[in-house]
């Protein structure tokens, strides 16, 4: 789960009630990382802004977005290894790197952009989903 405070939960809330709904209306318009956060800055493509300070800053903890890199399987490919002792092959997730050196050393532009929009995608999923838990007792 990411955590994000309440004020930048209403501020999410007003970008996806502004966009109508449609989440693939949100896109990101700049992105930073450093060893603690990763930073977005959101609009929404039909109203595009003419500078970052006018988008919506949203700051992911590192450690988030390497969670969300590993759950998704970014950082590795499924292949085949040879156990070392009984001489068997079976298949395994093979991890390329840890999930933020793939993202900083071994990523492509686009596998980068894929990370982010993963990043972007579990938080509106994660808002949604528990706004909904919360307004309901399952």
């Amino acid at each position: 789960m990411i955590k994000i405070s309440q004020k930048l939960k209403s501020h999410l809330w007003w970008m996806i009630i502004s966009v109508d709904y449609d989440y693939s209306r949100i896109t990101i318009a700049e992105h930073d990382l450093t060893d603690e956060v990763l930073t977005l800055w959101l609009e929404d493509k039909q109203d595009f802004k003419n500078s970052i300070d006018e988008c919506l800053q949203l700051d992911i903890r590192t450690r988030d977005f390497a969670r969300v890199i590993k759950t998704e399987n970014l950082n590795s490919y499924e292949g085949t290894k040879l156990h070392p002792t009984k001489n068997f092959a079976y298949k395994a997730r093979i991890e390329i790197n840890t999930p933020v050196q793939w993202y900083k050393h071994d990523a492509s532009a686009v596998e980068q952009q894929w990370a982010r929009e993963a990043v972007l995608k579990a938080l509106l999923t994660q808002l949604v989903e528990t706004s909904v838990a919360g307004d309901h007792d399952f």
